[in-house]
């Protein structure tokens, strides 16, 4: 009796085991990611900045936001495969290392080239940071009610690091040079290190394939020229010959990409993955939320600056409520999840994200602050909805071992989704604010030189019409901002558009409930019955 005991014990599941200090972990993981998201939203504050001390154009503000997002989003996934093989946590600690050196080369640059450079360089870090955060959570805590718990702080994180970035921005441009946005990471990256090696558990997949560098080139590549196609479109024009061919140059080589992740003996993206709602669904949903989002703050941080004439710290502050309620809404967002399940939870979020998006396009140049405040809010609340649930499906639809590389998934197309957004209604408005100011200024014969500096962004329109002074410079002004608002309501009108078709997507196809370890019902009903056939097997062999 006491073998028979013994042997059902033997066969009795134990499952995955907690970390025993994973709360301690989970706090520096969410601390140390703050530099991925706070880099973001301190650099849209200090924009206006740039343009003014490095002559920035509105293109060259897009390639300081992209060039990071873009290196980021395309060694994400190749992260994710070297996290899964060498161990998450060096690759974690590897990355705030190489992002706090990133960031100390940004502060010191003096010229848009060599800061677009060192925001690139950037990216190596976060790319090995972000995937390996969310991967040591879902191994720290074996509990799916916990675990959903930890995401929902890891994404509340996020949008703390959103909403502290504009006012730590701020407050460093009020006191020191611009440079000292970029120099915030580096005690906070030391703080991390200095924690994660005692407190952070380390994993791996024994089993993981070298990483698929081929693919981690031709998806930088391809995200690279589409990116470049759409940025240059405004003054190129949307027509080009050359647009036109880097857009479908960049689509071309994409599409390479995946043929060539089907064919690859040790792929960084897996396709298989994609046959399941809920990663697919969800992870588009993920990524539609952080274009409007994105594309939202990189224009609404310029307006508040340069037509509504605040300091960058005032602007920091009233950027606060969208950021914010991301933060507050999305920890708690775990218990509508479970109480509506994850499809409502994704299709009200997206759907709050563009009633958001439309309630600011619709602002003028008599709109002031006021006027964007519930847009804003409103953005926040739909992006805290988003984040979590959806992530929390992607995660949760992922075996295992592939979380490493399930996360860096979920991680570039978040930051592809931001990337498209700043690309996307970035160049709506540059279009726009173009033909605007071009038809306005034109009569006038102004010198080339001038010119140049007037449709390069509105921060030059304003420098020039200071030096005009009198009724010349104030209607040069009054056109600027005219035409700025103009672009700005067209790029943040097509975002909600986009907002929208992600809610029906989402409405229409993604799960009500996230499927756990990417496996589907059936599938998981055949493995119960060949686990129970093998027990019966078993106890008919007990002595």
């Amino acid at each position: 009796m006491t073998t028979l005991s013994g042997n059902w014990a033997a066969l009795r599941p134990t499952g995955p085991q907690s970390h025993p200090r994973r709360w301690l972990a989970l706090g520096v993981l969410c601390v140390s990611l703050l530099i991925v998201t706070l880099d973001n939203t301190v650099l849209n504050v200090v924009l206006p900045t740039l343009v003014r001390d490095l002559k920035a154009t509105d293109t060259q503000l897009q390639w300081i936001v992209d060039a990071y997002v873009m290196v980021f989003a395309g060694l994400l996934l190749v992260a994710g495969s070297v996290a899964d093989r060498i161990g998450r946590k060096r690759t974690f600690l590897a990355g705030l290392i190489l992002f706090a050196a990133g960031s100390t080369w940004a502060a010191f640059s003096g010229s848009v080239g060599v800061l677009i450079a060192a925001r690139a360089s950037m990216g190596i870090g976060g790319a090995l940071i972000m995937p390996s955060t969310l991967a040591i959570i879902t191994n720290m805590f074996a509990d799916r009610a916990e675990r959903q718990r930890a995401i929902g702080m890891w994404a509340g994180t996020s949008g703390l690091g959103i909403a502290l970035g504009p006012i730590i921005g701020g407050l460093l441009l009020a006191h020191f040079w611009w440079g000292s946005v970029f120099l915030i990471n580096v005690p906070i990256a030391a703080i991390g290190l200095a924690f994660a090696v005692p407190l952070v558990p380390d994993s791996k997949n024994t089993s993981a394939h070298t990483p698929d560098l081929t693919g981690a080139l031709l998806s930088i590549a391809g995200l690279g020229l589409l990116l470049w196609s759409i940025i240059e479109a405004p003054e190129d024009g949307w027509t080009s010959a050359l647009v036109i061919a880097a857009g479908l140059g960049g689509l071309a080589i994409l599409a390479t990409f995946a043929a060539w992740e089907r064919i690859s003996p040790h792929p960084m993206l897996r396709l298989e993955f994609f046959r399941h709602r809920s990663f697919s669904v969800a992870i588009s949903s993920v990524g539609l939320a952080m274009l409007g989002l994105f594309g939202a703050l990189f224009v609404l941080t310029q307006f508040m600056q340069f037509d509504l004439g605040y300091t960058p710290l005032q602007a920091g502050l009233r950027v606060l409520p969208a950021a914010g309620a991301i933060a507050l809404i999305a920890p708690p967002s775990a218990l509508l999840i479970r109480a509506i399940g994850t499809r409502l939870t994704t299709f009200a979020g997206l759907l709050i994200i563009a009633a958001g998006l439309w309630q600011i396009s619709l602002a003028s140049v008599s709109t002031g602050y006021a006027g964007t405040l519930p847009g804003m809010i409103m953005l926040g609340l739909g992006a805290g909805l988003v984040i979590p649930s959806a992530t929390a499906s992607v995660m949760g639809s992922v075996p295992p071992e592939h979380t490493g590389v399930g996360s860096a998934t979920n991680g570039a197309v978040l930051q592809i989704g931001g990337a498209l957004g700043v690309a996307i209604i970035g160049s709506l408005l540059n279009t726009r604010y173009l033909d605007k100011i071009t038809a306005a200024v034109s009569p006038y014969h102004v010198p080339h030189a001038i010119m140049s500096t007037i449709s390069g962004s509105i921060g030059g329109a304003l420098t020039v019409a200071a030096h005009l002074g009198g009724g010349l410079g104030a209607d040069l002004a009054q056109v600027a901002r005219s035409a700025f608002i103009s672009g700005m309501d067209l790029g943040l009108a097509t975002g909600a558009g986009v907002a929208i078709a992600g809610a029906v997507l989402a409405l229409a196809w993604l799960p009500g409930r996230a499927q756990a370890g990417g496996t589907s019902r059936r599938t998981r009903r055949s493995a119960n019955r060949e686990d129970y056939a093998r027990i019966l097997a078993a106890r008919d062999h007990c002595p």
